[in-house]
């Protein structure tokens, strides 16, 4: 990823804090057919500074067998990202010498990749992610909802797999390279505009 030093994130929480709320990565490998994307909902586990990815592909899924346990994976996780129109910089209305460009937050984990066709290991994945992401619910889905064989004939249809985390590298393009008063201009655009958590990112990216 090219990473010019202005956009380059080294902060460890801010890296993990993208992962937590955008869950959703594209897991890039290399199999016998050649590079594959897949996109997974991960749980990210940081206990006592190690920092691993859990996440679970259909049986179907011919990944897990493509793979060779300890093979180099890259899992991208992307936050917001908008268009920013140089109309938005008052400097352009003095130069006109601007050009449109791409906002975004992007984290890529780089890590060596492990199958886990374990029955208590799928299923300790599943329930973790289900409590995340059901806790914002009325009434949270829980797995005991529906009968125990049900739940058993779908985790057999499932295969759990794990990525020890070597390296994390974060770029959030937020108009770093810009003036400070032309980036608190596109950031209070793009809030206008209902971008808003892009926007904020921006403007605390001038108060730092």
């Amino acid at each position: 990823m090219y990473l010019p030093s202005h956009f380059e994130v080294n902060d460890p929480k801010a890296l993990e804090d993208l992962i937590s709320k955008h869950p959703l990565g594209v897991l890039i490998t290399q199999g016998q057919q050649g590079l594959s994307a897949n996109h997974l909902p991960f749980e990210l586990d940081s206990k006592q500074g190690v920092n691993t990815l859990r996440a679970h592909v259909a049986r179907n899924n011919p990944l897990w067998q493509e793979i060779a346990d300890a093979d180099d994976v890259l899992i991208v996780f992307r936050a917001d990202d908008a268009y920013i129109s140089p109309n938005w910089y008052p400097s352009k209305h003095e130069t006109h010498q601007l050009v449109p460009t791409w906002n975004y937050r992007v984290v890529h984990v780089h890590g060596r990749i492990f199958v886990r066709d374990d029955e208590k290991y799928v299923r300790g994945v599943v329930a973790r992610l289900t409590r995340k992401h059901e806790s914002t619910e009325n009434k949270p889905w829980r797995m005991t909802d529906s009968a125990p064989d049900y739940i058993d004939s779908m985790l057999e249809s499932i295969v759990g797999i794990e990525i020890e985390v070597t390296r994390m590298v974060g770029k959030f393009k937020l108009s770093q390279n810009r003036k400070a008063d032309d980036r608190i201009s596109a950031a209070n655009t793009l809030i206008q505009k209902g971008e808003v958590t892009l926007g904020q990112a921006m403007l605390d990216t001038s108060d730092a």
